[in-house]
């Protein structure tokens, strides 16, 4: 057991699976990619997932001296994710995205919303530096923590990537709709992000 903290990579699992929420992204990865061909749907899952992966794996390894050195804490986190889903969720509900080239779109969707801060945002990455303290330097405890961390995103790619089984259902109206109902989530996710964020500054004060 010494070698494999059981009980820490079941906390860190279940704990990131909530915060990151795999079933929730799928609206709206649709809302971004659903009229996209297949290959490019899978290209832009892959993509987000493993921007979220390197974000994650980033703060687990160096999180507490990478915000030590820039002397900022997780509300100041909160409050720029938030702010950043609002721009996202103002161009879903207006639709101005869709006026973008292929390209810029595609950065979009791997870098933001979707790798983040919606999958790698502020709850993630304030969690995945609460378990690294928890681990207290033993390697078992590090070992089960980064097969936590893996296991969430293979979850995360695995609903991306079997996503495209619900546009068939759906079709083109259906994505529409989809946008503008994740423009909503995405505006509320922001505005309780903001609000978190103004309660932490408040806190510290």
């Amino acid at each position: 057991m010494s070698f494999f903290d059981l009980r820490l990579f079941s906390e860190a699992t279940i704990t990131l699976v909530v915060i990151m929420d795999p079933p929730g992204t799928v609206p709206v990865f649709l809302s971004l990619v659903g009229r996209r061909p297949r290959p490019a749907r899978l290209r832009a899952a892959r993509q987000a997932v493993l921007v979220s992966l390197g974000v994650i794996s980033l703060f687990a390894i160096g999180g507490e001296a990478i915000l030590s050195y820039l002397h900022i804490g997780i509300p100041a986190l909160q409050g720029a994710g938030g702010l950043l889903l609002l721009l996202i969720a103002l161009d879903l509900l207006t639709g101005r995205d869709s006026n973008q080239p292929q390209e810029v779109e595609d950065v979009n969707v791997a870098l933001v919303p979707l790798g983040t801060p919606l999958l790698a945002g502020p709850g993630a990455i304030a969690a995945t530096i609460v378990f690294v303290r928890q681990a207290d330097g033993r390697a078992g405890s590090y070992l089960a923590l980064a097969l936590a961390i893996v296991t969430v995103h293979l979850v995360l790619w695995l609903c991306l990537r079997y996503s495209g089984a619900l546009i068939r259902i759906i079709k083109d109206s259906g994505i529409v709709l989809l946008a503008k109902i994740a423009g909503l989530l995405l505006a509320a996710i922001a505005v309780q992000l903001v609000a978190d964020s103004v309660r932490g500054f408040a806190a510290g004060a």
